[in-house]
């Protein structure tokens, strides 16, 4: 978020050192793993991959309604999806609504040529056996293979970089998921401020080769904050600033608090729980979300829903509070949006995406 900006005035020393570079990659595919094999055994519920590129959401199974790992990744391009499918990677684009001969394609299922052909051929037959019924198929010119596979790659590129490239990855696929990530050369940036710095593992969690970032606190009288913006009463966070503001009766005191940085789901959680508490049932926040990360809000398809009690028993030692671990394992209802308003009056939450 910014990195290029934050960064193009400063130094970096392994811009042009590539046995640097090794090292920095050798050391962060070690916490990569490391990270994995956490959320595997149910000690961290989510973490993100974020590189220059795309960012990569892996939940552990429970969360968002799974009852196995998922990871999403967002936005892709046809060549990264082509990538994976070369791999072996079997996903899916839960935002696109395909043929079932396209789903099979996006399954990361490799056909052969004389499958393939005969599916085209198939499909194509379908598609112009309405022709035949009115008599008329010999006089109107078939679209060739060819032109077929062009219009079809055509719409491929054209959801490149869009919400809609969203790519969903289940269970085992996930680990060979982990494995192409740390041996694609092009997740790193081999030009500008961030050229061969690796990708940056966002964590609830502590995990080998972590290390922990304090989030920007200050209080603030603006109307367009960065990130978060939270009415109280009283903090003991940060220095505060009081502001008056006009009611019916005359005016309140009313105190402002800004929260910059990448402020996690768990952690904006944890913080309406607070400041429920704290201030008598009544506060507002507005949120600015990382726009590219809001598709993570979708609804991914459930196989199995695995129910409240046994997500708590399983993931009772993953670091959240249960009713954070309740709020996480839920299905999501927002889609490709995000959470814009939060705000409390009463004990009784409205929210606005």
């Amino acid at each position: 978020m910014g990195a290029d900006r934050k960064m193009s005035a400063k130094t970096s020393p392994w811009s042009n050192d590539e046995s640097l570079q090794r090292i920095l990659m050798s050391d962060w595919s070690v916490s990569f793993t490391s990270l994995y094999n956490l959320l595997k055994t149910k000690l961290c519920p989510y973490f993100y991959v974020c590189t220059y590129q795309f960012t990569i959401l892996f939940r552990a199974s429970g969360l968002a309604g799974n009852d196995v790992i998922t990871a999403l990744m967002s936005p892709t391009t046809r060549g990264i999806r082509e990538a994976m499918k070369n791999e072996g990677i079997e996903f899916s684009l839960p935002l696109v609504k395909e043929s079932g001969h396209e789903k099979k394609k996006a399954s990361g299922t490799s056909l052969g040529h004389g499958e393939e052909q005969a599916i085209s051929d198939e499909d194509e037959e379908e598609s112009f056996s309405w022709l035949e019924e009115m008599g008329v198929q010999d006089k109107i010119k078939k679209p060739d293979i060819l032109s077929i596979k062009l219009r079809k790659e055509k719409h491929e590129v054209q959801m490149d970089h869009r919400p809609e490239s969203v790519v969903l990855v289940k269970g085992t696929n996930t680990f060979t998921l982990l494995n192409f990530l740390i041996n694609c050369k092009s997740l790193i940036a081999t030009s500008g401020p961030q050229a061969g710095l690796p990708p940056t593992l966002l964590s609830p969690i502590a995990f080998r080769g972590a290390t922990m970032q304090m989030l920007k606190r200050e209080t603030s009288i603006d109307c367009l904050p960065h990130v978060a913006r939270l009415g109280i009463k009283v903090t003991t966070w940060a220095r505060s600033v009081n502001v008056k503001t006009q009611v019916v009766s005359g005016y309140k005191d009313q105190f402002s608090l800004e929260i910059t940085g990448p402020v996690m789901p768990h952690s904006l959680h944890a913080m309406t729980m607070l400041l429920g508490s704290s201030q008598s049932g009544s506060f507002s926040a507005g949120l600015y979300t990382h726009e590219p990360t809001a598709v993570f809000n979708i609804c991914p398809p459930v196989d199995k829903v695995l129910g409240k009690e046994t997500v708590r028993e399983e993931l009772a030692n993953c670091g959240l509070h249960p009713k954070t671990l309740d709020q996480l394992s839920q299905t999501p209802v927002l889609g490709k949006s995000s959470l814009r308003n939060v705000e409390m009056s009463d004990y009784l939450y409205n929210w606005r995406s």
